[in-house]
């Protein structure tokens, strides 16, 4: 029994602390006035940093799992959930000022962050159907409730509503495939299903059939088209700081959610889901880029924008080997650093508790404040794929994989829908330098805000200027 426990303990140390600093949070904002939150931010803060420790902590290279194997903590395991606790935590900082001005920084989203953390970090280290599960809907619940957090507006709660009910129905998909998985092979660890549809004997058709389901509900997390219609409503919807962490961390779960379900428990099936998610990548090119084109919120371009970063996400899955995979993580650690810059950046326009939310709004940034629409400028370039940004880099590496597994039409066709989706990127860099402003206000960010923007833009260039060393980790972690 006690073995058991410190097996339980080594492999979800992490987790412990997560729930830990939940009840503390929640407690301490019972007995926190009203306009006095510095110490929930405080806590919370504390709270991720030292879950990062517990990860970082031991053997980089070991793997430990609690009994019966449904939960594991393996170099992949602790390499993600060091980066989203990095995310989180940057999240923390960017959205400190915005709350505070919209008297949003009671416990109530202090606590919703750390639960959605607990189940990101539950579905990072998932070796079973049942675990990846309760991690998602874990994940999943809180960000409905993170979404309806700005209680007066009108918009943010039909996106609220809107995000849970699809997001139920893509559960149920996801949970009904898993039944069916569960019903042919009689298994739901990862590594007995994979073994069980390898050996000869299960029912194909049925497999294939929960494949299906479960495709749907990997689709939906990612926010691939045709399973996207939440997407752009509840990132302009919700509040713009609740907006930046749905656009960031929870990408890294659907990644985690992809990675296990699909090469770990399914990859026999690999010939089938791989041509699956070839289209579903093809879709999302083209509609995240075509339709960003008309747009003129910040907010719903950059969700149309994120459609298409999926897109090229799931063709390093679609391109299958090793290769693709990393090319694939590579290039959702990059998406995930640009889009929490821009966020940022529409953060740091905004004035008091007026929110940036209009493309106009950017008109004439570069003589309000030179040097946010220069970081801007920076993240909007990187995410064309323009070298040597970060973002170039990740586009070249899932087009090589493609193109050395034998698909160079996906390859080509990739590069046609950025280049097409190079126009409403060049659109917000039009506004910026060559628009008059008229009379908008001086943005004035807070300086912790600014000085991480910085750095996180820093950071963008940093991996285009030296990729060698994320790929390199990228590799490592995926064994």
């Amino acid at each position: 029994m006690t073995n058991d426990f410190l097996a339980f303990a080594v492999a979800a140390w992490p987790e412990i602390v997560l729930g830990a600093g939940i009840c503390i949070v929640l407690l301490a904002g019972l007995f926190t006035a009203a306009g006095s939150r510095d110490a929930l931010y405080l806590l919370t803060m504390a709270t991720v940093v030292v879950a990062a420790w517990a990860a970082w902590g031991g053997d980089p290279s070991a793997t430990a799992s609690i009994p019966g194997g449904a939960f594991v903590a393996d170099p992949l395991a602790r390499s993600l959930k060091l980066f989203a606790f990095a995310v989180v935590a940057l999240v923390l900082v960017y959205t400190r000022a915005y709350l505070n001005e919209r008297a949003m920084d009671a416990g109530e989203f202090y606590a919703l962050i750390l639960f959605a953390v607990l189940g990101i970090s539950v579905m990072i280290s998932s070796a079973s159907f049942l675990m990846m599960y309760l991690g998602l809907e874990t994940l999943s619940l809180s960000l409905y409730a993170m979404v309806a957090l700005g209680r007066d507006e009108q918009r943010g709660a039909e996106a609220a509503i809107k995000y849970f009910v699809l997001g139920a129905i893509a559960s149920g998909c996801l949970l009904y495939g898993i039944a069916m998985i569960y019903g042919v092979t009689g298994h739901l660890g990862f590594a007995a299903v994979s073994a069980a549809l390898a050996a000869a004997g299960p029912d194909r058709v049925a497999a294939l059939a929960g494949l299906c389901f479960i495709l749907v509900g990997i689709a939906f997390k990612f926010g691939a088209v045709p399973f996207h219609m939440w997407l752009p409503d509840v990132y302009q919807g919700a509040p713009a700081g609740v907006t930046l962490f749905v656009a960031t961390a929870p990408k890294l779960a659907a990644f985690a959610l992809a990675l296990r379900l699909l090469t770990e428990g399914l990859l026999p099936l690999q010939a089938d889901w791989s041509g699956i998610l070839a289209v579903l990548s093809v879709l999302s090119l083209a509609a995240g880029n075509i339709i960003a084109i008309a747009q003129t919120s910040i907010k719903r371009m950059l969700a149309y924008s994120t459609i298409s970063h999926v897109g090229f996400i799931l063709l390093g899955f679609a391109a299958g080997a090793v290769q693709g995979l990393q090319s694939a993580l590579f290039y959702t650690i990059v998406y995930v650093l640009m889009t929490a810059a821009a966020f940022g950046v529409v953060l740091a326009v905004g004035t008091g508790d007026r929110e940036v939310d209009a493309l106009d709004d950017f008109r004439g940034l570069s003589r309000r404040s030179p040097w946010i629409a220069l970081l801007m400028l920076l993240v909007m370039v990187s995410m064309i794929g323009v070298p040597p940004l970060a973002g170039f880099y990740a586009k070249w590496w899932v087009l090589s994989a493609l193109v050395d597994a034998g698909y160079p039409g996906l390859a080509l066709t990739a590069v046609l829908f950025s280049v097409v989706g190079a126009f409403y990127y060049l659109r917000v860099i039009r506004l910026m330098y060559f628009e008059d402003d008229g009379a908008a206000a001086l943005p004035r960010p807070a300086a912790d805000l600014a000085l991480l923007l910085t750095t996180n833009v820093g950071v963008v260039v940093g991996v285009g200027l030296f990729p060698a060393q994320l790929l390199e980790l990228c590799a490592t972690v995926l064994g």
